[in-house]
């Protein structure tokens, strides 16, 4: 993408009434206004689902028309990616989504105690190298601010392709006591995943089916309801 249409679509986003992009230091000193408060975005007390990592926002917006009583919020610190989403939301008239331009790491300061019900992490990068231990969505850092700001009997979804992203992950839900609710390592060919696994599909995972590559998901949750 050419450095005109990125700063075209950095543009565009801070015209975008469904993109919120807050500064580091402003999140950093707990000064986030949203954080407890995005009844008050959405304007209900619907449940709140985040995608972590979403991209263009696919999935995002998928489950969104699956699921119009939540309220889906796309997380990513790439701005020219989650333009595509925010921009077909605008186009379609989903008021049920919107868009976070900031850093995962973040979680914890841009979302209150108990304030998210569902989290899904799509195709993350699995970081292989040792050295990448840190950046990885499922590492224990991380696990401990979804837990932070999961409701009680919240769940946490991860789909890859990434075998060793779902053995790595697996191993520190076991190791930690945290309870598995649902594991497969081939959700197509294996059957039993829930339908709103199955039904959407991202343009990636589309072409890892088209190559016949095997897709994982898994399910957690740290508390019972």
């Amino acid at each position: 993408m050419g450095s005109k249409n990125k700063l075209r679509r950095f543009q565009d986003n801070a015209s975008f009434k469904n993109v919120i992009q807050p500064q580091r230091d402003e999140v950093l000193k707990g000064d986030f206004v949203l954080r407890n408060r995005w009844a008050s975005y959405f304007g209900n007390t619907n449940p709140i689902v985040l995608e972590l990592g979403c991209g263009k926002g696919e999935y995002t917006l998928a489950l969104s028309m699956q699921n119009p009583g939540k309220n889906y919020i796309g997380v990513d610190i790439k701005g020219a990616r989650i333009w595509s989403g925010a921009k077909t939301a605008l186009e379609t008239g989903r008021v049920n989504v919107c868009f976070l331009r900031s850093q995962i790491e973040l979680i914890d300061l841009l979302f209150g105690p108990g304030e998210v019900h569902e989290i899904w992490i799509t195709f993350p990068d699995p970081q292989i190298k040792y050295k990448r231990t840190k950046h990885r969505l499922t590492n224990l850092e991380f696990l401990e601010k979804y837990r932070g700001i999961l409701a009680p009997g919240g769940t946490v979804h991860l789909k890859t392709d990434s075998e060793f992203m779902h053995g790595y992950t697996l191993g520190i839900l076991h190791g930690s006591g945290i309870p598995v609710t649902y594991s497969n390592h081939d959700i197509y060919h294996n059957g039993g995943a829930p339908a709103e696994v199955l039904e959407t599909q991202t343009f990636y995972e589309k072409m890892f089916l088209e190559s016949d590559k095997p897709i994982t998901y898994l399910s957690f949750s740290f508390t019972m309801p």
